[in-house]
């Protein structure tokens, strides 16, 4: 007998759009074979109608046969052989009619009631249990759409606790009728073979019957075909019987799981987060607008798919994409006062797609898998081993470079001036590279800063009506005058991740490791978020500036800019060295990391190049020969090659002041 398609009783719970597709095609071929069972009914009770027919027919015959006896022939003389052989004939009509009469009886109870009692039995209990499903899966969304709703203020505990509970209620509900319907459908895969064979198998046998006692005629090849398919039937049900205890014993251990199955964000407080995924699926809550000032949240099916982000509503028999991963960062973010929301943001640094986890583990996992994804793993030959590997310290967990010893092993010069090898045409000869040790860079236990500023709008919250000032010499200016005499003027897209002071400026060793401690140390305390903020590189200065309210946030003269490198592997991240005199009469030197959305070399090319206009300001000529070798703009500006028109513009982007993630 060919295998039974059946539906996994342990994918009910999880009820994702696969599953749901799957359970399409057995309620589609439930509705066909209701369709069919009626048109088969109809043909068979004709059958039976027909032998009904016959024995009125034959019944009526026998009456008319002997009613000859009695007609008033006029010429009925001579009619006595007719009348006895008439007789003898009502005689065998009768005979015959007891066996029609026979016959429609088996025909009444082998084969129109099993089909009657199939379609009132089983199809029936199908189609009620497939409406308790769906009145169950609606009363599940609804409860999840309340419960992604609460806010997160503390006051609301007792709401929140109603509502979770209403949850679990909700989805252990949804579980049992979803498992009782899967395992209808799945014993109507038996019982319609049995259901389709069992009456015909019923007529074939009153026929044969009724042919034996009349003639028996029918031969023994007959007989066993017959004997084979009852053989069929009783293997049929043997199965069927070991399927549904089978079944009963698996939807036992299913309803007996923990209760932790049912309530979301169970493990709130210490969840355990699988921080090396390199695909996720499951459910979001999607932000979409509906109008200019209104948003709508639909919980829709998503999954990851190579560098893609894939979603696929429920009854959709294949996903469509939504985002493309690659390059792209994650952020969490605060959104309309719902929990666990973050968004994706292009490499470009336009504004993407806000999603909603229904669980703090399922809302960070989420954007591990993203972040992973985004530094396109996935295109390794092992990519699980090398996300287990990238993860492995604090420092792989959010960045891809392979350590310290690394850089000590292949050291690369600093694009710096002050540290070219070239000088006056003459090369100078490698020597041996002496790398020193982190404690000779930066102090054990330096405090490190992840803020440099704060955010646009709670900087115009705490400080309206009042001008600001803050160690950095962030101002509210609007002009930048200094910009305006330059001859270099390039923006650039950064994030801050962290600074730190340092001992040393001599070699660009001190900014790798300030690179690794800064972001072992968002890692180790899970700080995900960073302020978005447009560098601009002029020859005088570096300075960082609000996108959304273009006020100034810090301000660098590049001649105290001594060092500036970008990471070797990870080309987003960069970072410089700013030598600062003190009150005291010394000088400190501090290390600031930024991760941009282009190339950190571009920044170092940007910085190296303002360093060159500087020392060739002084020198009419060299500046003439300078101006000759680089493209200007129409205004006499420099022009970066290779550079982004979106990272050049100076405009507010649409996702200014957003956060990302480290």
């Amino acid at each position: 007998m060919p295998a039974v398609d059946k539906l996994l009783l342990e994918e009910a719970l999880q009820d994702s759009p696969q599953t749901r597709s799957l359970l399409s095609v057995f309620e589609e071929d439930a509705g066909t074979l209701t369709d069919y069972t009626n048109q088969l009914l109809q043909a068979m009770q004709r059958v039976y109608g027909a032998q009904n027919e016959m024995c009125l027919a034959t019944q009526q015959l026998s009456k008319q046969l002997l009613a000859y006896e009695k007609q008033n022939f006029a010429l009925g003389k001579g009619d006595e052989e007719v009348i006895s052989t008439l007789h003898y004939f009502s005689k065998v009509v009768d005979e015959l009619n007891g066996l029609h009469t026979e016959l429609a009886k088996q025909l009444a109870d082998t084969m129109v009631l099993p089909i009657v009692q199939f379609r009132e039995k089983d199809l029936t209990e199908v189609s009620t249990l497939k409406d308790l499903f769906g009145l169950a899966s609606t009363e599940h969304d609804l409860s999840m759409a309340k419960y992604s709703r609460l806010p997160k203020k503390k006051e609301n505990e007792k709401v929140k606790t109603e509502v979770v509970k209403e949850v679990a209620a909700a989805r252990r509900k949804q579980h049992l009728s979803s498992l009782q319907y899967y395992c209808a459908l799945n014993a109507l895969q038996y019982r319609k073979r049995m259901a389709m064979m069992e009456p015909m198998l019923g007529f074939a046998h009153g026929q044969i019957n009724f042919f034996k006692k009349g003639a028996a005629m029918f031969s023994q090849s007959m007989d066993n075909f017959l004997s084979s398919v009852s053989n069929m039937v009783q293997s049929i049900q043997v199965e069927l019987e070991a399927e549904a205890e089978k079944m009963r014993v698996s939807q036992q251990e299913l309803l007996s799981v923990d209760e932790s199955v049912y309530t979301p964000d169970f493990d709130v407080a210490a969840p355990q987060i699988n921080r090396n995924l390199i695909q996720k699926a499951g459910y979001l809550n999607l932000r979409s607008k509906t109008g200019l000032v209104t948003t709508s949240w639909e919980r829709l099916y998503f999954f990851t798919q190579g560098g893609n982000l894939m979603c696929q509503p429920r009854g959709a028999v294949a996903g469509g994409l939504i985002q493309d991963l690659d390059n792209c960062s994650v952020m969490a973010v605060d959104c309309e006062d719902r929990r666990y929301c973050f968004q994706i943001t292009t490499p470009n640094g336009k504004s993407g797609i806000i999603l909603q986890a229904e669980s703090r583990k399922e809302n960070e996992e989420w954007i591990c898998a993203i972040n992973n994804i985004s530094r396109q793993i996935y295109l390794t030959d092992n990519p699980e081993a090398v996300a287990i590997k990238l993860n492995e310290t604090a420092l792989q967990a959010v960045t891809p470079i392979t350590g310290f010893r690394k850089k000590q092993e292949s050291p690369c010069p600093s694009p710096n001036l002050e540290n070219s090898e070239v000088k006056n045409d003459n090369t100078v000869p490698k020597a041996a590279v002496s790398v020193p040790e982190a404690e000779e860079l930066i102090a054990p236990g330096t405090p490190i800063q992840f803020d440099i500023v704060l955010p646009a709008t709670e900087f115009l919250d705490q400080n309206r009506g009042s001008r600001r000032t803050n160690p950095f010499g962030e101002t509210e200016d609007d002009a930048f005058p200094e910009a305006e005499d330059s001859l270099l003027q390039q923006m650039f897209i950064v994030r801050f991740l962290g600074s730190m002071a340092v001992k040393t400026d001599g070699t660009t060793e001190v900014i790798y490791e300030a690179m690794r401690q800064v972001l072992a140390a968002r890692a180790i305390h899970n700080i995900f978020r960073m302020t978005e903020s447009h560098l601009m590189v002029t020859s005088q200065m570096l300075r960082l500036i609000d996108p959304q309210t273009q006020v100034s946030r810090a301000n660098f003269e590049l001649t105290s800019v001594t060092q500036f490198a970008a990471h070797q592997e990870n080309k987003r991240l960069v970072g410089f060295v700013v030598r600062l005199p003190e009150s005291t009469g010394g000088e400190s030197l501090s290390t600031y990391v930024f991760e941009s959305n282009s190339e950190g070399e571009k920044i170092c090319y940007a910085i190296n190049l303002g360093k060159e206009i500087n020392e060739v300001q002084k020198d009419p000529e060299a500046l003439a020969q300078l101006m000759l070798s680089i493209p200007l703009t129409n205004d006499g500006k420099y022009v970066l090659l290779n550079d982004q028109p979106e990272d050049t513009d100076g405009s507010p982007r649409e996702n200014a002041g957003a956060e990302s993630e480290a």
